[in-house]
């Protein structure tokens, strides 16, 4: 079996539920960075290539065909393959800072958690494709119910994940927790029951005080 991926001191994601808010804390975590002088990189998963947003387009758009959970982890693997080889790593080596809008914490929560798939399989994929993990992870924390009122009637066609019921978003979200409890080195959960200003102010003091320990 292949090493454990290894964690890249510029490489941050962000990670949350439904309805977080994930847009601006995706900026404060970029204004944080790039005020400290570096080049930073925001993109997201699934995609952040052109044929990984395809992808991302299957994975996303209902459809008449039910796709199975297994289907589903293998084309957010495809595309994180993709993603990593085409995007990620090339910054990386040119020393760009890359902020992820979700990675492989997002298929332990949706996949694992939400799914109900062998948290064996998503560790030998993340083994075996990925080679590379986050040095920070943010998680947005929030209740379920609020997070589904804020999304309401904000998209009138919603994608087929935004289409499952509560219990399913409660397993994702306890599934993040559980992440962030076995990973806390790496793991910052902010509070995203607060005001947007608040939010984004903790995500800046979160990335503010990480990269202090980096220096």
């Amino acid at each position: 079996m292949s090493a454990r991926p290894l964690e890249h001191r510029h490489f941050l994601s962000l990670e949350g539920g439904e309805g977080a808010g994930k847009t601006s804390a995706l900026g404060a975590i970029r204004e944080t960075l790039q005020a400290a002088g570096h080049e930073v990189l925001l993109t997201r998963e699934p995609g952040g290539t052109p044929l990984a947003e395809r992808m991302r387009d299957i994975v996303l758009q209902p459809g008449d065909e039910a796709l199975a959970p297994e289907a589903e982890l293998l084309l957010m693997f495809a595309a994180r393959a993709q993603h990593v080889q085409r995007v990620i790593a090339p910054a990386l080596a040119r020393g760009a800072w890359v902020v992820s809008d979700r990675f492989t914490d997002s298929s332990y929560a949706y996949q694992v958690h939400g799914r109900g798939l062998d948290r064996a399989l998503v560790e030998d994929l993340e083994q075996r494709v990925v080679h590379v993990a986050p040095a920070l992870t943010l998680l947005l924390d929030l209740d379920v119910r609020v997070g589904r009122a804020r999304t309401a009637g904000r998209d009138l066609w919603p994608d087929r994940i935004e289409r499952e019921q509560d219990d399913f978003f409660e397993r994702v979200r306890e599934g993040y927790r559980r992440r962030a409890q076995a990973f806390p080195q790496r793991f910052r959960v902010i509070d995203a029951a607060q005001s947007p200003q608040d939010v984004a102010a903790a995500v800046r003091q979160a990335v503010q005080t990480w990269l202090d320990t980096q220096a």
